[in-house]
């Protein structure tokens, strides 16, 4: 199964690039702490899904990449040339010499519909060079202009095109202080738009991850691609290969997956899951395992990713962990809203059985219980066995309406992940980011009642109805998961 990542904008196209390198230079590893033969099929599968091979054997992306400025595609292009590993494909890219300006109605009203036909070619050019699709992983942010309003102008289209193929988008939530004046508005409308055309969201906050780089990984100048990075490796934890849950060694995980493995994949895993049947060794599930497991219904669909240990070379040296301890650490992330495991509030707990539960405060409030629908707990490096996830399956954790066996899932394998002998990354479907929604919904609206820069977007195309159901949406989306 293949998943093609559709990279729109210049933060997409940053965050892309980072992607497919940690991917590659994490599979290519030798130092994944496992069998040669199982770094072999977890190499094989990665490459499946997010590479292909040209006639000069260097591994090539399953990428489009988009945007409506030259410079940050020819970057991204030598980039992946210059490295040596991989590369992006010859006519796998689609630019013009006009930005949007950060304002999401040029890129979603004018540059959408003047360039439909260029971009979803491409697009379908890709998607035949796969020998079975997946589904679609697009990169783009929300305050700019290309990256929202053409990245949920597309997303739209892989929809309509698309339907039975998954639709996962990563967004990149804007600083708070950000330079744009516009970024409220370009946030709601996009959120707004993806939330009708995407299966799933997966956020990651600017603020939190530059706090990362500066507490964490010990960065005094944080540039964007430490950024990125970041969110790249958190990316890579979730979508490398885990072991499915009827066979030790067997790689069935694919976050987008459905369908068959193709027959090269089938026979580099059939060297050491010989005892597994056909049938079982190449069938995926039905649906997509991430969507699957963590969105149960179609009005929450915004998912959180966090990492542990997340740390710099040097600290990492003179580090130890063991499972007990990363577990403990994560779920105290979860349960208080944690967006890294430094400063985590060791006070909060869960609601005790038959008391109400403490999920249903104000967004506003300080700290509370972190109500969660869904998570998905992901191991990875030694000793993965031995782990005990008992307490990510506490019934208190979750909302009334679905059973912890269906609320929790654990993917694991003893192949290391990056430099990390133990690493655990959480998805989690919760209501992680009830505040920061409503809080950028608040800002919009405030500038909304007050017409500011309303003529910006009705100039092109848009009409105050169209904020008006955009709020209404996402108040809806705040008051769903504000009272889990």
């Amino acid at each position: 199964m293949s998943i093609v990542t559709v990279q729109l904008g210049q933060c997409g196209n940053q965050t892309g690039f980072e992607v497919f390198d940690t991917l590659f230079r994490d599979s290519h590893c030798s130092q994944g702490l496992c069998s040669k033969r199982e770094n072999e099929a977890y190499q094989a599968s990665c490459t499946e899904r997010f590479f292909r091979e040209e006639e000069n054997g260097v591994p090539v992306a399953r990428a489009v990449l988009v945007d409506m400025e030259p410079k940050v595609i020819n970057q991204t292009l030598a980039k992946a040339t210059q490295s040596g590993r991989w590369k992006y494909g010859q006519h796998t890219c689609f630019c013009q010499k006009q930005g949007s300006g950060n304002n999401w109605a040029y890129g979603y009203s004018v540059h959408g519909p003047k360039h439909e036909e260029s971009v979803m070619n491409l697009i379908q050019k890709e998607v035949e060079k796969c020998d079975s699709l997946s589904g679609f992983f697009i990169t783009m942010s929300m305050a700019g202009g290309t990256g929202s309003g053409l990245g949920a102008f597309v997303t739209q289209k892989l929809q309509d095109q698309y339907s039975s193929a998954l639709k996962i988008n990563q967004i990149v939530w804007p600083y708070g202080t950000g330079e744009v004046s516009v970024q409220n508005y370009n946030s709601v409308l996009t959120l707004s738009h993806l939330y009708r055309s995407s299966d799933a969201l997966l956020v990651h906050e600017n603020d939190a991850v530059h706090k990362i780089c500066a507490t964490r990984m010990n960065i005094k100048q944080i540039s964007f691609r430490d950024l990125n990075q970041v969110l790249a490796h958190q990316l890579g934890s979730v979508f490398q290969p885990t072991y499915s849950e009827d066979g030790v060694f067997h790689y069935r995980r694919n976050p987008l997956g459905n369908g068959p493995l193709s027959p090269k994949a089938c026979l580099m895993l059939g060297h050491f899951v010989w005892w597994l049947s056909t049938t079982e060794l190449c069938f995926f599930p039905n649906q997509g395992d991430l969507v699957e497991h963590l969105v149960p219904h179609p009005e929450f669909k915004m998912l959180g990713v966090r990492n542990i240990p997340q740390m710099s070379a040097n600290s990492l040296a003179y580090s130890t962990f063991t499972w007990a301890g990363l577990l403990k650490h994560l779920r105290q992330m979860l349960i208080s809203s944690a967006k890294m495991e430094e400063g985590v509030d060791w006070q909060v707990r869960p609601p005790i059985s038959g008391l109400p539960p403490l999920g249903k405060m104000a967004v506003h409030k300080g700290p509370h219980f972190n109500t969660s629908i869904a998570n998905l707990v992901i191991l990875r490096g030694k000793d993965v066995q031995s782990a005990d996830v008992e307490g990510f399956k506490d019934p208190a954790l979750y909302t009334s309406w679905l059973e912890p066996v269906h609320a929790f899932s654990m993917w694991k394998t003893q192949r290391a992940f990056d430099k990390y002998e133990k690493s655990a990354a959480l998805v989690s479907n919760s209501q992680l980011l009830v505040k920061p929604l409503d809080t950028i919904v608040g800002k919009a609206w405030n500038m909304f009642a007050s017409k500011a820069y309303i003529h910006q977007y009705t100039k092109f195309g848009m009409e105050e109805e169209d904020f008006l159901d955009s709020f209404t949406l996402l108040e809806q989306v705040v008051a769903s998961y504000g009272n889990l």
